[in-house]
C-alpha cells in the first residue's frame, strides 16, 4: 500500500514538473473562447489513442465561459454507434487558460495558442489507469482548418515530445446533430 501511494505521489510530482514548461495563451479570454469548436486534428503518445486513431472522426465542442473563468463544455463525439454526448466542466487552476477536468480523472488542459476567430491549440496531460500521456488537439471554428492553424499545431506538438507519426487529421462525420444534421 505504501509503495502504491509513494508511486502516485512521485507520478504527480513528475506531472507537475513535466507540465510546468507548457505556457498558456498570454492574456487568455474565456468569453472570447466560447462558442462552437471542431476538433480537426490530434496527436498523442497514448497507447489507446494510437490503436484507435485511424478510426476516429471529427468531433465538436460547444464551450461556454462562466463567471469564475471555468468552461462548461458540451462534446459531441461521432462513433460507430452514433453520436456520444458528454458535458464536462473545465475548472480554472492558476492562470487564465489553464484547467483541470476532474470528471475525467487527472487531466491538465492548457490553451497554448488561439486567435479565438479560427483556431486553438490545446495541450492535455492526463493519467488514465496509472499511465501518463500527452495529447495536443487542434480546434477550428469550421470543419475546414486553415494553413495558419495547421502550422501553429505542427510547430507546437514536437516541443512536448510528440512526433508526426502520432498525429491524425480527423475526417468529418454527419453522426452528430449539433452540426445542423440529423443523428441516425
Amino acid at each position: 500500500m505504501k509503495s502504491v501511494l509513494l508511486g502516485r505521489v512521485l507520478a504527480l510530482l513528475w506531472v507537475s514538473v513535466a507540465c510546468a514548461d507548457v505556457l498558456v495563451q498570454p492574456g487568455f479570454q474565456a468569453k472570447e473562447f466560447s462558442g462552437v469548436w471542431y476538433m480537426v486534428s490530434m496527436v498523442s503518445d497514448c497507447k489507446v489513442f494510437q490503436e484507435k486513431k485511424d478510426h476516429l472522426l471529427m468531433s465538436s465542442a460547444t464551450v461556454t465561459a462562466s463567471a469564475g473563468g471555468n468552461l462548461s463544455v458540451h462534446m459531441e463525439v461521432p462513433g460507430a454507434e452514433g453520436c456520444h454526448q458528454m458535458d464536462v466542466e473545465y475548472l480554472k487552476v492558476g492562470s487564465e487558460g489553464h484547467f483541470q477536468v476532474p470528471a475525467l480523472g487527472y487531466m491538465d488542459v492548457r490553451v497554448v495558442n488561439t486567435d479565438y476567430r479560427s483556431f486553438a491549440v490545446l495541450y492535455i496531460y492526463k493519467e488514465l489507469e496509472g499511465v501518463l500521456s500527452t495529447m495536443v488537439q487542434l480546434y477550428s471554428r469550421t470543419p475546414k482548418v486553415g494553413p495558419q492553424a495547421l502550422r501553429a499545431f505542427q510547430d507546437f506538438y514536437p516541443t512536448v515530445g510528440l512526433q508526426d507519426d502520432m498525429m491524425v487529421l480527423l475526417p468529418e462525420s454527419d453522426a452528430c446533430s449539433s452540426r445542423g444534421k440529423e443523428a441516425p
